[in-house]
């Protein structure tokens, strides 16, 4: 049965912070709120974890999973960004977006698109999911909580621990979220391309 923490939304109580951390090093997923909506993290290493994301989610291996980071500064190890693609980054980070890039050869090969190479590339604007990444130290592999037969993503902190109490290591409650998950934006070709509406404002990108 998962443990549930009740994480002040602006001001993330830094015990529990480090405790959900080490839940993740125990090779557990959480499921934590994020500027759009919840989402389910492991360890990025952790096959075992991203097997019961997949699990929990019934995805097949070509969903594209999304490394959430902390800032721009992490991006480049795992994701091939030009100078152009970098600064529309900067513009338009930490918020509700999901970039997909070419994979670097940091990125573990079950974590990328299988034909494609590619991976989601995320910098969230909330202060539960920047604490966690801030103490972890290095990039969270999420994936959207988007149950299966359900077309949008998961809200209420209390239901998710209801149907994930026993898949989960950890629930963190930090109140409710947008229903509605990110604007997913393809930085592979030579144009940027819109893949997702979602929160975001997608009008720049056109």
């Amino acid at each position: 049965m998962s443990q549930y923490f009740e994480i002040h939304p602006d001001n993330p109580q830094k015990r529990l912070i480090r405790r959900a951390v080490e839940i993740l090093r125990e090779g557990a997923v959480i499921a934590y709120p994020t500027d759009s909506s919840y989402a389910l993290g492991c360890i990025i290493g952790d096959k075992g974890a991203m097997e019961t994301i997949r699990r929990i989610r019934d995805l097949d291996n070509k969903h594209n999973f999304t490394l959430m980071c902390r800032d721009l500064s992490q991006i480049a190890t795992y994701a091939k960004v030009s100078n152009s693609a970098f600064r529309l980054l900067k513009a338009h980070t930490p918020g509700a977006y999901t970039f997909i890039f070419k994979a670097t050869h940091e990125v573990p090969r079950r974590l990328q698109h299988p034909k494609r190479r590619t991976i989601g590339i995320r910098i969230p604007n909330h202060p539960i999911s920047q604490a966690l990444l801030e103490e972890l130290g290095e990039p969270l592999m999420s994936s959207t909580l988007i149950l299966p037969g359900e077309d949008l993503p998961e809200v209420d902190p209390q239901a998710i621990r209801a149907r994930l109490e026993h898949e989960t290591g950890l629930v963190i409650d930090g109140g409710g979220c947008r229903p509605e998950p990110t604007t997913v934006i393809d930085m592979t070709g030579e144009t940027v391309a819109v893949l997702r509406e979602g929160l975001g404002p997608t009008d720049v990108f056109q």
